[in-house]
């Protein structure tokens, strides 16, 4: 009998595990819906990111994004530590949590375990992007070049701050050494 309690818990403990870390977008973000896929693929530039462990110490950051034969997203993240001295890369990859037009994914640079990238704005031209990850610890804002015009940027932090982006801690990043 206690076996089955056990494992009865146990299995309530995974689902839970589950049902929690399937959370890939922050409460009142929205992920922007006709995505198209193909146009988002290609080089994008950091312009500001939340700090954490990861990216901690980076500038030069760039994320490049291409298809892999099996469908998903190749993610290839890159930056220059400037404690270190030298550069880092982290290969990923992302799929598509639901529809590929609403562009709502999960990102892994660590096996099995996924994380939350939405994209929640973008212009029409795939240029500027802003990016929510899975909780208010996460957000991007993204740029083909390495300069983001200031109409964009505030439009981008005005909707991060609507969300409960506290953005006033945003690291912005500087691109001021090449590879």
């Amino acid at each position: 009998m206690k076996t089955r309690q056990f494992i009865y818990l146990l299995l309530i403990c995974v689902i839970m595990t589950g049902l929690y870390s399937c959370a890939t977008i922050p409460n009142g973000a929205v992920a922007v819906k006709l995505f198209d896929k193909e146009r988002y693929l290609g080089k994008w530039y950091e312009i500001a990111r939340k700090d954490f462990k990861y990216e901690r110490d980076l500038s030069n950051t760039t994320a490049e994004y291409s298809l892999n034969d099996n469908g998903t997203i190749r993610v290839d993240n890159q930056g220059y530590n400037t404690k270190k001295g030298e550069w880092t890369q982290a290969i990923g990859k992302a799929k598509f949590v639901g529809e590929e037009n609403i562009a709502k994914l999960k990102v892994s640079f660590f096996g099995p375990f996924y994380s939350g990238y939405n994209v929640i704005a973008i212009d029409d031209e795939y240029r500027y992007a802003l990016i929510a990850g899975k909780s208010l610890k996460y957000l991007w804002i993204l740029s083909r070049e390495i300069i983001i015009p200031v109409e964009i940027k505030d439009k981008y932090l005005k909707i991060a701050e609507e969300i409960g982006y506290n953005t006033a801690d945003l690291i912005w990043v500087k691109h001021d050494k090449q590879k």
